[in-house]
């Protein structure tokens, strides 16, 4: 899953979008080369840390006291660097802090052209924090994002699920695109996935903080195939949770040579190519003995003895002559 889930990222990064205007809503920060009061106290050099560091195409308002002729608008290059008025050379952004910039440009301007230079850096588009969001979305796109946000707001800036979602939401972690890292990060190049239940994020039981360079993939609606002895067999697209005797519903119940005290539901193992068989007394379901069993994306419910190689060929039979998809959803 992970390679086919890979492979669509070169492809939903090219799409367009610009900032929300969630994310548009709060000024830009401004740092000056001298320690600044934040939340009431004086920013060290320990919070440096903690701060935003600028990332490739960052956009960056730069001003000097009493110096209108230098103020100017820059966007940081493919060097890394920002080509500034009466510098003779390009003055190195990538990773530094708004303050740490600003203490640079301050020495290079002393250097031959102001004696107390005092600038003021602010950056006010930060397009190398970018997350991007595909899948089954309302409006999928890359989001550039100016306060920290969870997947949660995610979703709602990419327009929310869309008709086509199922039931399960992942994202790939790289790491962000500013290509900056902390001494006190582990170096680690490997994408990792994490694997969301839709409807947990919606209701607030799961929820993950977002980073730059992530990318968010709704799935679309999962699938469930009823073989066998049912009025109407095939393909039973889902976006709630599913149970055994729901989906025999949805496939207009079964037909009067059915067994119903052996259906089995034959489930992918993880990983491997071989499935699980789970036997289910349909007649002990409906007295309330057994519990109604959840059923699982690409769960094969069989209604027929047939063995497991001939309700798969079965199944490919079905998908060749288009056997019409039932859309079950729980009110």
């Amino acid at each position: 899953m992970l390679l086919s889930f890979l492979s669509v990222l070169g492809s939903a990064l090219v799409f367009g979008q610009d900032p929300p205007k969630a994310a548009q809503s709060s000024p830009p920060t401004v740092a000056v080369a001298s320690p600044q009061a934040v939340s009431g106290r004086i920013v060290t050099d320990d919070d440096e840390k903690d701060l935003y560091r600028i990332g490739y195409q960052d956009l960056i308002d730069i001003s000097v006291y009493n110096q209108p002729k230098l103020a100017q608008k820059v966007s940081v290059g493919p060097s890394g660097t920002i080509v500034l008025f009466r510098l003779d050379h390009p003055v190195v952004a990538l990773c530094k802090t708004e303050r740490e910039l600003a203490r640079d440009i301050e020495a290079a301007y002393k250097e031959r052209y102001l004696k107390d230079p005092q600038v003021a850096v602010a950056v006010y588009e930060q397009k190398s924090r970018s997350i991007a969001v595909i899948g089954a979305v309302e409006k999928p796109g890359n989001f550039f994002i100016a306060k920290k946000v969870h997947l949660l707001e995610m979703l709602a800036y990419a327009g929310g699920p869309s008709k086509e979602a199922g039931t399960r939401v992942l994202v790939a972690r790289a790491g962000s695109s500013s290509a900056c890292r902390q001494k006190t990060e582990a170096a680690d190049d490997n994408v990792s996935v994490m694997d969301f239940k839709l409807r947990d994020i919606e209701l607030g039981r799961q929820t993950l903080w977002m980073q730059p360079g992530d990318v968010v993939s709704v799935l679309d609606a999962d699938i469930v195939y009823v073989y066998g002895n049912v009025n109407k067999q095939g393909a039973l697209k889902i976006r709630e949770p599913i149970t055994l005797t729901q989906a025999l519903a949805s496939s207009e119940g079964l037909k009067s040579a059915a067994k119903k005290d052996k259906i089995r539901v034959l489930r992918q193992l993880e990983g491997k190519p071989e499935r699980d068989e789970l036997v289910f007394n349909l007649n002990e379901i409906d007295k309330g003995r057994v519990k109604d069993p959840i059923l699982m994306p690409n769960d094969i419910v069989a209604v027929s003895q047939d063995t497991s190689k001939a309700i798969m060929l079965g199944i490919a039979d079905a998908i060749k002559t288009s056997v019409p998809n039932a859309v079950y959803r729980i009110p």
